[in-house]
């Protein structure tokens, strides 16, 4: 269709954080322009990929001169999403959700962080960092009144498909999953699932075998 804005690859989408990360770094150090090599270089990619990728976006790159980082910048953020922000509700208060509510890196980034809902009595009305502890049962008011958008869960394995269907049902729109285990949500509703047993699982691997390769050098 003419004029319709070309579907980005997920694998695209998924380094497009990468070289955001970057661009701002240039962007702090006031740096002008900056070539696809040394962009690649700072997001851990190829610079032929880096090329591909932005491509999706636009041909903002000047043979010879690089690619202007301010206007990138603003490009890759308004791709991702970034140029508003989208409040965030954060179910499930034990150690790891008072961890991530206490982390102020989601408002600076664009993710104010709207609501923190539990079930648990001890917990309900109680505060974390200034903010209220909303029972579940109050998550279809939290969403409307505050615009929430992404849903992160970090309750216990054993709740996490409920609660993920019940925020969807709040009309949360996207998911980012903690709990340690697989949520099944309807297509259209995007999840994505942050899983620190399995990443240190895989290290342990790659740690294994560097051990072993060392002990056969001796």
């Amino acid at each position: 269709m003419a004029g319709s804005t070309p579907r980005i690859p997920d694998a695209t989408v998924a380094r497009l954080p990468l070289y955001r990360r970057a661009l701002l770094e240039l962007d702090e150090q006031t740096t002008a322009n900056v070539s696809s090599e040394r962009l690649a270089e700072m997001a851990g990619v190829n610079a032929a990929k880096v090329r591909k990728d932005l491509s999706y976006l636009g041909s903002y790159g000047t043979r010879g001169v690089g690619y202007d980082v301010e206007f990138l910048l603003f490009h890759v953020s308004r791709a991702l999403g970034l140029t508003s922000d989208w409040p965030v509700v954060i179910v499930g208060m034990g150690n790891l959700g008072q961890a991530l509510a206490n982390y102020r890196g989601f408002t600076e980034r664009g993710f104010p962080v709207a609501a923190l809902v539990d079930v648990d009595p001890a917990k309900v009305g109680s505060e974390i960092d200034g903010r209220l502890v909303d029972h579940l049962d109050d998550l279809d008011r939290l969403v409307a009144e505050r615009g929430i958008a992404i849903a992160i869960i970090a309750t216990p394995a054993a709740v996490a498909q409920e609660v993920a269907e019940r925020v969807v049902e709040a009309g949360v729109q996207s998911v980012l999953n903690f709990a340690p285990t697989v949520v099944t949500l309807p297509d259209g509703v995007p999840v994505r699932k942050v899983d620190l047993a399995t990443e240190l699982q895989i290290l342990s691997f790659y740690q294994q075998r560097r051990a072993s390769t060392s002990g056969a050098d001796h």
